[in-house]
């Protein structure tokens, strides 16, 4: 039987971790010492080690629940997570889209900051940021 620290520690994860994968049911609830304290068996440290690779992949422990809720039942999860794996990439691909329209506004701000202070032109508060929502409107068409 293992404490809460021991098995955290085989695992590298920290105490606080393996309480938050229990109380978020992606663990079996551990046994209880008469004092009150978690043991848990070595049953568990391969399911907490596919819990810290899962979230290494930037799944999220919702997600990670389904796939071993699926597990528990006997289903490959496989698919699902193939699928969830896609879902993820899609996403990157949105925002990666995303970051360089905005740094393509950001450089077309600066630009256009460099152009109008040599044309000695005057602001409200700030010419660049005043300017940029003209190239900001352009990059979001």
């Amino acid at each position: 039987m293992l404490t809460v620290g021991r098995i955290a520690a085989r695992t590298g994860l920290s105490p606080k971790a393996v309480r938050l994968y229990e109380a978020n049911g992606l663990i079996d609830p551990p046994e209880r010492t008469s004092a009150g304290y978690r043991t848990y068996t070595d049953e568990a440290i391969p399911v907490l080690g596919f819990i810290r690779q899962a979230q290494a992949l930037g799944l999220s422990l919702k997600e990670i629940r389904e796939i071993l809720d699926l597990q528990r039942r006997g289903e490959q999860p496989c698919g699902f997570v193939s699928d969830l794996l896609d879902q993820h990439l899609a996403d990157i691909d949105r925002r990666i889209a995303d970051l360089q329209a905005l740094r393509t506004t950001l450089r077309n701000a600066r630009a256009q900051a460099d152009q109008a202070a040599g044309r000695g032109e005057n602001a409200v508060v700030c010419r660049i940021i005043e300017g940029a929502s003209a190239g900001a409107d352009r990059a979001a068409s």
